[in-house]
């Protein structure tokens, strides 16, 4: 957990004071030196057990843009933001399923239809395609996936980080 977050202890003065007296000083100076510990869920420094209400404990997160602690202190949300080729394949493939959806609709085919899908693409939305051919097919109902060079004619879409494609859908005779 220590690479995701740490445990920070605040004291209340206000709410400790009036209980331990002079002692306060103590325990501020060891919680500020990190010198506490928790022991049956409570913190203690500087030999004193703190209360509910004399102190403050709560998760702050090591890496702020990816990470974010929850409510309550019950833990800490780490997010893998880097983007793998196979990462990066599959949100292709998820575009061009995007583009050919709007591409069925626009050539009027019923939601059931059966199609013939061809791709026209730069080598590598072909390759993501070629790599999640059957999910591609099955999210649109194709029963052949092909490609086409680059620039062909037909329902234009654009994919990944501006990309241009396009792809021509008929329906599939069974």
């Amino acid at each position: 957990m220590a690479a995701y977050c740490e445990q920070v202890l605040t004291v209340v003065p206000r709410a400790l004071g009036p209980r331990v007296g002079k002692q306060v000083q103590q325990v501020i100076q060891a919680v500020k030196k990190g010198d506490w510990q928790l022991v049956d869920g409570a913190p203690v420094a500087a030999g004193v057990t703190l209360r509910e209400g004399e102190y403050e404990l709560k998760l702050v997160a090591a890496d702020v843009a990816n990470s974010a602690p929850l409510a309550g202190g019950a833990g800490v949300v780490v997010l893998d933001t880097v983007v793998t080729p196979e990462l990066l394949a599959e949100g292709l493939a998820r575009d061009v399923i995007r583009v050919v959806q709007q591409a069925r609709r626009d050539a009027g085919l019923d939601v059931s239809d059966r199609i013939a899908l061809t791709v026209s693409a730069t080598d590598a939305v072909q390759l993501a395609v070629g790599a999640h051919r059957e999910f591609v097919a099955g999210e649109t109902l194709a029963t052949s996936v092909g490609f086409a060079p680059a620039g062909a004619a037909g329902f234009a879409g654009e994919v990944g980080d501006g990309e241009q494609i396009t792809v021509t859908v008929s329906r599939a005779i069974l």
